[in-house]
């Protein structure tokens, strides 16, 4: 297990590894209190959350995992990904970190997961917070089902599908933020095939079945700069019988670790109003 310190005053960042059924997931959690987990984006890994972490740590017990096949989790083949499954595997993590209940906050991939634990296995959750969700329906389905992937690159020997990557990412991080995308860059080359695979595999989602099944309370965070998911983001809203939703305005595809201070600030003031 591995400290990890983001100032003076915030709680240490542990990280470790722990087996489960579907094999050995990575996670980090910070905190003590009421459980809430957090579930990554595609191609990312628990470092979307690496500065939302310590800021969540001082009331809570925040827990960032890796998506099985992303980051350090165990690599099942191809086949074996669903969001369904992502979904089981994170209740694997809750059972075998002794956590009963928590509040599930998922940003973009991580926010479908989040909608199928909350249908899936309703005594488990809490809340959740969608943050920039995508809506698949059955038109979605339809278009998306050929369509080339994002994050698809071709492996070149001289590295230039690395500054592919990046130049496809560019345009919807902020202008500038060589970190923010170095980040990217990194996880998105420990994912493999899976960077572009994930994508494929939001497309596949049943989401419009599942939606009127989350009858938990939902916070749907809606990122204005967003060009992938603030236009979706109402329909996702209706579509769930207990939830509100709350704009970020100049939030962009890396939400988390674009504004972390405003998005633990979205989630605490969420787990506060479940208490109320």
């Amino acid at each position: 297990m591995n400290g990890f310190r983001k100032d003076a005053t915030a709680p240490a960042i542990e990280r470790r590894f722990v087996d489960v059924p579907a094999g050995t997931i990575h996670c980090a959690s910070c905190g003590e209190g009421r459980a809430v987990l957090l579930l990554h984006q595609t191609p990312r890994s628990w470092d979307e959350f690496r500065d939302v972490l310590p800021r969540l740590g001082r009331r809570f017990r925040a827990i960032a995992m890796d998506t099985i096949g992303y980051g350090d989790s165990s690599r099942p083949p191809l086949g074996e990904d669903s969001i369904e499954r992502w979904a089981e595997v994170a209740v694997q993590l809750l059972d075998a970190l002794g956590v009963e209940r928590a509040v599930v906050v998922g940003h973009h991939t991580g926010a479908a997961v989040a909608i199928e634990l909350a249908a899936m296995h309703a005594a488990r959750v809490a809340g959740v917070v969608l943050s920039a969700p995508p809506f698949v329906d059955a038109a979605w389905r339809a278009s998306h089902a050929e369509a080339p992937a994002v994050d698809r690159v071709e492996r070149r020997a001289d590295g230039a599908h690395l500054a592919q990557l990046w130049r496809i990412r560019q345009p919807w991080y902020p202008e500038g933020d060589v970190d923010l995308l170095e980040r990217f860059v990194v996880d998105a080359i420990k994912a493999g095939p899976r960077a572009s695979h994930g994508h494929l595999v939001v497309a596949r989602y049943r989401m419009e079945e599942r939606l009127p099944q989350v009858g938990c309370p939902a916070l749907i965070v809606a990122p204005t700069d967003d060009p992938h998911a603030w236009p979706r983001a109402p329909r996702v809203a209706n579509a769930i019988p207990c939830s509100r939703l709350v704009e970020v305005p100049g939030g962009m595809v890396p939400l988390p670790d674009q504004m972390p201070e405003t998005f633990a600030r979205i989630v605490e003031e969420f787990v506060d109003s479940l208490r109320a």
